[in-house]
């Protein structure tokens, strides 16, 4: 019984179905690209879901939570939350480069012209506070719904679900419940897809490992696995620490329930696609409200992106030691503050990460050899991916402290 209910446990499924993927990929190489539609169409189905999930959740959660006085320290500190844990992985990510040095014994000078991607300075720059704010408001919320600006959406939904705490009236509080009903559905909904998430996985893994292989890692190896232990220690110690010590969860419960969202963000790459497993996690097995899940996850998914913040910091001393460039502390400074602010609001969808580039360019190192890591940037996004729903789960149980146990 116990061997037929591992087996039949969707988080083993979709591990078994990466690992055959994986070996497909192996076997066939670019053949494996025939595969590739079990993935795009496990992602489109996901997709498909995510926009009005995230819009029913915010508003919802946004409701609950207004009613109560906790409202203001749950959106504050998950805020505080978010920034802080993602400037301490930018200079963990420093530190780690700083002692490993990865890109001491490398020699990208030969791949400088690798025509894989199109780089150029235009793509890193960074829009300024004033106009990423205004950027922050949609001029017109269906436009955003349709073009799916998850930030834009995030600011309507907030302010939305505040608003319906403040109208009187059996209406708002019947909008509430019906709310709550269509979020019930949508979770059903993504159930029911999650039953071909191994097929999905397999066929993306297949497709990624046929297409790149393993031999372009070799030439990164240092930095890669110098970027596993940052990872690593951030989500095997740092998260499950802070919920040791902030929440009554312990930091094992903590290591061994996230199992299940953390596969699959591996196998997905992309925080949008696993929030709906991480809600059910962080709902059923930790016990959080739905209100501070609803509330907190879907904005992590957005929002929340440490792992990208530990890559952006790893990739800029990797360049400065190839390079052979003393970093002052200007340039440090520039580094932590654009892969802070970068990884805050970086898209929780998977595909090659050019903000990067700002962060390089930030510091004024050369971004010549960075074609060969975004052709690699599903292995890294894989990884860093399931770092940050880590820190999304994290933030939620801890917050959770803070909301009234009747706000469900």
């Amino acid at each position: 019984m116990k061997m037929k209910k591992w087996i039949s446990s969707i988080g083993v499924q979709v591990v078994i179905a990466m690992l055959i993927g994986a070996a497909v990929g192996r076997l066939m190489g670019a053949d494996a690209a025939i595969f590739a539609p079990l993935g795009t169409l496990f992602i489109s189905l996901i997709k498909m879901l995510v926009i009005p999930l995230v819009l029913v959740a915010i508003v919802s959660g946004s409701a609950s939570l207004g009613n109560t006085p906790s409202a203001g320290k749950i959106g504050i500190g998950t805020f505080v939350f978010f920034l802080a844990t993602s400037a301490i992985a930018v200079v963990w990510a420093l530190l780690m480069g700083h002692w490993f040095e990865p890109g001491v014994s490398v020699d990208f000078s030969n791949q400088a012209t690798h025509d894989l991607m199109q780089i150029t300075a235009k793509q890193g720059e960074l829009p300024g506070a004033v106009e990423t704010i205004i950027g922050m408001i949609p001029t017109n919320v269906f436009e955003s719904l349709t073009s799916g600006n998850i930030l834009q959406i995030l600011v309507f939904s907030i302010f939305f679900g505040i608003a319906l705490t403040k109208v009187k009236g059996e209406g708002a509080a019947a909008l509430q419940r019906g709310l709550q009903t269509v979020l019930d559905a949508l979770v059903w909904m993504i159930t029911k897809v999650m039953i071909i998430a191994p097929l999905g996985v397999f066929g993306l893994m297949a497709e990624a490992v046929g297409t790149y292989g393993f031999d372009r890692l070799k030439v990164v190896l240092d930095l890669f696995w110098v970027y596993i232990v940052a990872i690593l220690v951030f989500a095997f110690i740092v998260y499950p620490l802070l919920v040791q010590l902030l929440s009554p969860v312990s930091a094992l419960k903590f290591i061994s329930l996230m199992k299940k969202p953390q596969v699959m963000a591996l196998s997905t790459a992309s925080s949008m696609a696993t929030l709906p497993v991480n809600m059910q996690t962080v709902e059923e097995e930790f016990k959080v409200s739905n209100a501070t899940a609803s509330f907190v996850l879907p904005l992590g998914a957005t929002i929340n992106m440490t792992g990208n913040a530990i890559y952006y910091g790893l990739v800029a001393i990797f360049f400065a030691q190839m390079y052979h460039i003393d970093l002052s502390m200007t340039a440090y400074a520039a580094i932590i503050l654009t892969s802070t602010l970068g990884a805050v609001g970086q898209a929780g969808v998977p595909g090659p990460t050019f903000l990067v580039v700002a962060v390089l360019l930030s510091a004024g190192i050369p971004i010549d050899g960075l074609p060969l890591l975004f052709a690699l940037d599903r292995i890294f996004d894989m990884i860093r991916t399931a770092l940050n729903i880590s820190g999304d789960a994290a933030c939620a149980i801890i917050m959770d402290k803070y909301a009234p146990k009747d706000v469900e």
